[in-house]
């Protein structure tokens, strides 16, 4: 295949969601839900298959188990276009598996690593990542084998020239490592959520995590929910809305904001352009169960972008 516009480096396994939990889950007792959806999910591989879907040619590099939930997500990745010719399969392990439990508008996340923490540097291809034009990595502390030398990995994408972007996620140890410090000096785009933005720069004044991370990542950029997604390169922000759609679900739409937003600054566009992009692939995420369930449909996610873009 041609090299890859983007190469996602990253985590691949299925989400299991189980909507309408009651408000208390009692010991011993069965407990009935409303809903499930078996989906693709991990947020490197949400944003492959979306990134991919809206047009950009995208590669992955990961490592599943020899199971199931590796194959499915694989079969999923592949029909988005994604190429998926450097997954190792493990013998080993398992592929993960996050099960997602819904009630109202809280989400608990219960997360089987399996191969995401197998995902070791000497897996890596560096002739197929660095033949790309853009590095991506998304949940940082996940990968246990691999993150001793992920700055190692990002300063190579730099110094052959390739952009590069990081979305940290969730730190399940919540201890936010000075590591990653290291790696940030070689991102250009850094896409955390306010809780992860405060938590990584150890303040609670968003306005201040920002100016520090800032200091570091030439671009910094913001989800805030319902307050929509901010920009600052230097002293200098932009801000774009919350979309108002009628959301169903909010799994991946961080992720499929990260891809909107890589998918036009790959075209050339500018930050504001980007960002507004972004936050219509995120907000489109939201009206579908699952992370890459809204994307499936090539027709609708034209149509959508194309009215949404229209509005502006």
């Amino acid at each position: 295949m041609p090299r890859p516009d983007v190469c996602v480096v990253g985590e691949i396994n299925p989400d299991l969601i189980l909507y309408g939990l009651p408000k208390e889950i009692k010991p011993e007792q069965e407990t009935l839900v409303e809903g499930l959806r078996l989906t693709l999910g991990s947020s490197s591989a949400i944003f492959a298959h979306n990134l991919a879907v809206l047009g950009t040619h995208v590669g992955m590099v990961s490592k599943i188990g020899d199971d199931a939930f590796g194959k499915m997500a694989l079969g999923w990745l592949e029909a988005a276009g994604v190429d998926v010719g450097q997954v190792s399969v493990a013998k080993t392990s398992g592929t993960g598996l996050s099960v997602i439990l819904a009630h109202s508008h809280e989400r608990f996340i219960l997360t089987y690593p399996g191969t995401m923490f197998e995902l070791a540097y000497a897996d890596l291809d560096f002739d197929y990542i660095l033949s790309a034009r853009h590095l991506h990595l998304s949940s940082f502390f996940l990968h246990r084998a691999l993150r001793p030398q992920i700055s190692e990995l990002f300063r190579g994408a730099k110094e052959k020239g390739l952009t590069t972007s990081l979305d940290t996620n969730d730190d399940p140890e919540d201890r936010w490592g000075d590591d990653l410090q290291k790696v940030l000096k070689f991102v250009d785009i850094f896409f955390p959520n306010e809780r992860e933005a405060k938590k990584i720069a150890r303040t609670e004044d968003l306005t201040q995590a920002i100016a520090k991370l800032s200091q570091t990542v030439p671009l910094v950029v913001v989800k805030l929910g319902s307050q929509g997604a901010l920009a600052q390169k230097g002293s200098k922000e932009w801000r774009a809305p919350q979309l108002q759609v009628n959301a169903i679900d909010v799994v991946g739409a961080g992720d499929s904001f990260d891809a909107g937003f890589i998918h036009r600054f790959l075209h050339g566009a500018d930050i504001e352009e980007c960002l507004n992009f972004a936050n219509i692939a995120g907000a489109f995420s939201t009206t579908r169960r699952g992370g890459t369930e809204a994307f499936r449909n090539r027709e609708e996610v034209t149509r959508f972008f194309r009215d949404q873009s229209g509005r502006k």
